[in-house]
């Protein structure tokens, strides 16, 4: 079954597993760690960001290293785009009155 990337990223442990693993690859064990839960609901956590392809598995040894797919993170961001320019464009006008506001103090 493919999820959904949005509610994925909904969940903030996930959010603070996808943080983790940006920097390094890591095991579920050291994933674990850093959480005040089971391993089992971490180890539930990453099937759902793997299967929204947010993670992927490699095998090391007896080890699987999780990391971040950075093309996932794309799709995020490009819907997340449309937003920022919406953001900028409202934050610019709030500039233009701040500063004829400040103009008229004068």
């Amino acid at each position: 079954m493919r999820r959904d990337i949005f509610q994925a990223v909904a969940d903030p442990t996930r959010r603070a597993i996808i943080v983790l693993i940006a920097l390094q690859a890591m095991t579920p064990n050291a994933i674990a760690e850093h959480f005040d839960t089971t391993r089992q609901a971490v180890s539930k956590h990453l099937r759902i960001l793997t299967e929204c392809e947010l993670v992927k598995q490699e095998q090391q040894g007896r080890e699987i290293y999780y990391s971040l797919e950075i093309n996932k993170m794309k799709e995020i961001d490009k819907w997340l785009e449309q937003f920022r320019k919406i953001w900028e464009t409202r934050f610019n006008q709030l500039d233009k009155v701040l500063s004829t506001i400040k103009k008229q103090k004068k």
